[in-house]
């Protein structure tokens, strides 16, 4: 078994490492073959390890004789696996022909790209399958620093500022994270992931304050990776100047580090009991709160089309927080509900503008007049993600948003009972405005347009770029029509971390 669950880590950040030092290969079609055999041969061990893993845990390493590195996934962690495979394998395939040049050449640092894009991919994987909370700060350390070559790829001056500017927030997050670890291990005596919380309770006894501005500090880090307010800047800086899949995967899946985080430290490491109805859970229902208005209105007046992207990402992920901070069970469904939903909804919006910029150029929302006639299945696509993003049914987003809204009726949190679902209905007619225009004047162009046909225009095969979009567009909407299975599993473990003292 411990090779089951070990190989879906090394195996992709051994090939990375080999990416990064082999000598550049004379045909591009090398490169890329060796890195989509990477890529199937890693989602395929993840796929056996995700029916095969039951409970088990394997000891990687001590850092001191109580404090073991080891890894033992559970239902959460399996599921934050199994959305991390599927976003980044169809991602992967996407650049092979985003990142191919337009007209002859190599494109540059293609082979540096897929090497770190292979490695962050076994990164996650740790990250998901960490069986206590010191593993998961290892290799949410370890995220930052590999994911930060994606984000630096064409080595611009903006793409530069970028990454330092993610690295320093990042870090900056994981150090008020590493704060907090010090106390639970002094008020708990462990740091194992435990339903329900790990506090000593004749510990706690008269030091109640501090812990909470110790989990108040711990949600405020983890949250910076989740772009939650006030750091929140790093996402629409990063988002632009890094390539379309890159951006992609920080939105859909890197973003869901800092909040696989905070579910970490809030229900398994101090407990719901803990933070329910104390001054830590109102100022972090009023930050999430703020940040989905916020976000939302800042991407609403952004004309950039991947940066509107970006706030748009710092607004559906405070929807998640927001979930999770009610502490309420139909909530938490809600939130993990769309953890999945925006994963694939985000990802696939990306892979969209990346399409549309490597084949017109044009960057800025209000040129994509007409793009509909020349890329009409890239721009269906779009249509269905921007409904499933806003919440109408029969998709994705409307399940996840009904959870959150219902969860939020039934929670006893005085104004945010009644405001949370307000500055969520809100939220979607700003989404609504902010995406669905786009669409109208890309099959809707006006007289004035005049569409030139060509031989690409009219083939009718889907292209490389448009099936990683068309599979994640299926599940977006797929995910609203057939949600019973995901939601009796995330029931189950929804179930299980309001429980108290079970460990993993």
């Amino acid at each position: 078994m411990i090779y089951t669950m070990v190989f879906p880590i090394l195996f992709p950040i051994i090939a990375g490492l080999f990416l990064l030092v082999m000598k550049e290969p004379e045909n591009r079609k090398i490169l890329t073959g060796m890195t989509g055999a990477a890529l199937l041969i890693s989602g395929g061990s993840m796929v056996y390890a995700l029916l095969r893993i039951r409970g088990e845990a394997v000891i990687l390493f001590h850092l001191t004789s109580t404090l073991p590195i080891y890894l033992k996934p559970d239902e959460l962690g399996l599921l934050f696996a199994a959305v991390v495979t599927i976003v980044w394998v169809l991602a992967g395939f996407f650049s092979f022909s985003y990142m191919r040049p337009h007209k002859g050449g190599r494109e540059k640092g293609e082979k540096r790209f897929y090497g770190f894009y292979l490695m962050v991919f076994g990164i996650l994987t740790g990250l998901n399958f960490a069986g206590n909370l010191i593993t998961f700060y290892l290799f949410y350390e370890l995220m930052t620093l590999l994911s930060m070559p994606l984000v630096i790829h064409t080595k611009s001056r903006e793409a530069i500022m970028a990454a330092l500017k993610y690295m320093f927030y990042s870090f900056s997050g994981a150090y008020m994270a590493l704060f907090g670890l010090y106390f639970l291990y002094r008020f708990g005596n462990t740091l194992t992931f435990t339903a329900g919380g790990v506090l000593d309770q004749s510990m706690v006894a008269g030091n109640e304050g501090l812990l909470l501005m110790t989990a108040f500090i711990m949600i405020i880090g983890f949250g910076v990776k989740a772009g939650m307010f006030p750091l929140h800047a790093w996402l629409p800086t990063a988002h632009p100047v890094a390539p379309a899949p890159a951006s992609a995967l920080l939105s859909a899946v890197i973003v869901k580090g800092g909040v696989l985080g905070i579910i970490r430290v809030v229900y398994y490491m101090f407990g719901a009991d803990f933070i329910r109805g104390t001054w830590v859970q109102t100022a972090w229902l009023t930050l999430t709160l703020v940040t989905i208005f916020m976000g939302s209105m800042l991407a609403y007046r952004e004309k950039v089309l991947k940066k509107r992207l970006a706030y748009s990402t710092v607004s559906q992920v405070s929807y998640i927080l927001f979930g999770l901070a009610l502490l309420e069970p139909a909530a938490l469904e809600g939130g993990i509900l769309h953890v999945v939903c925006h994963a694939f909804i985000k990802c696939a919006l990306f892979l969209i503008a990346g399409a549309v910029i490597h084949k017109t150029g044009r960057e800025r929302a209000d040129e994509w007049t007409g793009i509909g006639k020349e890329m009409p299945v890239t721009m269906w696509c779009f249509v269905f993600l921007s409904l499933a993003l806003t919440g109408i049914p029969p998709t994705g987003g409307f399940i996840s948003k009904w959870y959150l809204i219902l969860g939020a009726l039934h929670s006893e949190t005085g104004i945010f009972s009644w405001l949370g679902p307000v500055v969520l209905l809100v939220s979607a007619l700003l989404t609504a405005g902010y995406l669905l225009p786009i669409a109208m004047k890309g099959f809707f162009p006006g007289e004035d347009y005049k569409y030139k046909k060509n031989a690409e225009n009219r083939r009718k095969k889907l292209s490389a770029e448009e099936i990683p979009i068309v599979v994640l567009t299926v599940l977006a909407v797929g995910l609203g029509i057939w949600p019973n299975p995901l939601i009796k599993y995330i029931l189950g473990i929804v179930s299980f971390v309001l429980q108290e003292g079970v460990g993993i």
